[in-house]
């Protein structure tokens, strides 16, 4: 039986949908077990009702759904989206088919429109339905998660191993890609940002031509998929001795703040509350104006996912959900810090999965 796919079943019956459209990657390998689409482009797209549930693609497909999919039956549509829908219609008698609003385009929603009401059925936007599932994670999403943060953490070694004063950006993501690839990773989760100097100062830096030179602050935000599960890490290292103060003294209170965070989160806590455990800290120590984004967000099939960890985030958090908590401070002109570790919310704490080295300097 497919626990998962039985889950969502009950999820469409409180919605009162007869049927649902799956159209988000991460969503479809979540509940079917499809691998093919791995873009924003409409690859595929699940039909699942109370006692159907059908993989609608095209032929570069066809033997992904028959090996992964088991439990599902695949209608060959060629590139035809909507070919699915009157037959689907017919062996099901639905009349309110939910869709995933975030994921399809205007376009698309106007040509699915007119092919539903061909079907007999009318369409619903339903947000968050396979999301609100994929949050709690079981024990072998963490287990692939534990194995992205290991290649990750030992990856990051790597980097403090050979970097130097006279290496590029460009090349220091290289070599950090590089090491993941050759040690098992699927792909590099996302851009990898390794940020030097002034740079470190843009919270999604791109990784650019210039060169790393004594007393940078270097900020190294990375992550690996393993087995379609994703890792997140970011650390901060100054190249040899800085030239003054200033990057201790940044880099000790965005440490506090994560510190503080990790100490207090546990199941319970809401994320807007989670956030300000860490933002507290930063804000008395004066920088409470260079921390503009949040402190965290939910990590898996997706690098970014539920829950999250924001001032305006809601989330009440639930044991086995992840969370990344990056805390960070950034001064233009001059760079900046940010510590991130990846953490499983259990009852009375966390579990921190993040294990390398917080050690700020860097000997050249």
């Amino acid at each position: 039986m497919n626990k998962r796919l039985e889950n969502l079943r009950a999820k469409m019956a409180e919605q009162n949908l007869d049927a649902l459209l799956v159209t988000q990657p991460q969503n479809q390998r979540y509940i079917s077990g499809f691998t093919g689409g791995d873009s924003d482009y409409l690859e595929a797209t699940l039909l699942i009702s109370a006692g159907e549930a059908w993989v609608s693609t095209d032929s570069r497909y066809y033997e992904d759904v028959k090996q992964r999919a088991k439990d599902f039956k695949l209608f060959e549509a060629g590139y035809d989206r909507t070919k699915a829908f009157g037959e689907f219609g017919a062996a099901t008698h639905a009349k309110v088919v939910g869709f995933e609003p975030t994921h399809i385009t205007v376009a698309t929603l106007k040509e699915w429109t007119k092919a539903a009401r061909k079907a007999g059925f009318k369409l619903k936007p339903v947000g968050g339905l396979v999301e609100g599932l994929r949050v709690v994670k079981d024990a072998d999403e963490l287990a692939a998660i534990r194995r992205a943060v290991e290649l990750t953490d030992a990856a990051f070694a790597h980097f403090v191993a050979v970097v130097k004063p006279g290496m590029t950006e460009k090349e220091g993501a290289w070599v950090i890609e590089e090491y993941m690839r050759r040690h098992g990773a699927d792909k590099i989760a996302f851009d990898l940002i390794v940020a030097g100097g002034p740079n470190s100062a843009l919270p999604h830096a791109i990784p650019g031509d210039r060169k790393f030179q004594r007393g940078d602050p270097i900020v190294v935000d990375i992550g690996a998929r393993v087995d379609y599960y994703h890792s997140d890490l970011t650390r901060t290292v100054c190249l040899g001795q800085p030239a003054d103060d200033q990057f201790k003294k940044v880099y000790d209170t965005v440490l506090k703040a994560q510190r503080a965070a990790e100490k207090k989160i546990k199941a319970g806590v809401k994320g807007k509350r989670a956030d300000a455990f860490a933002r507290s800290v930063i804000e008395k120590a004066g920088y409470g104006n260079h921390f503009g984004h949040g402190l965290g967000h939910g990590v898996g099939l997706a690098v970014h996912e539920g829950p999250r960890a924001g001032r305006l985030s809601k989330d009440v958090y639930q044991p086995n959900m992840t969370l990344t908590i990056e805390p960070g401070i950034y001064l233009p002109g001059w760079g900046g810090v940010r510590l991130e570790d990846l953490v499983v919310i259990q009852e009375h704490g966390v579990e921190v999965l993040s294990q390398a080295s917080k050690e700020p300097f860097v000997k050249i």
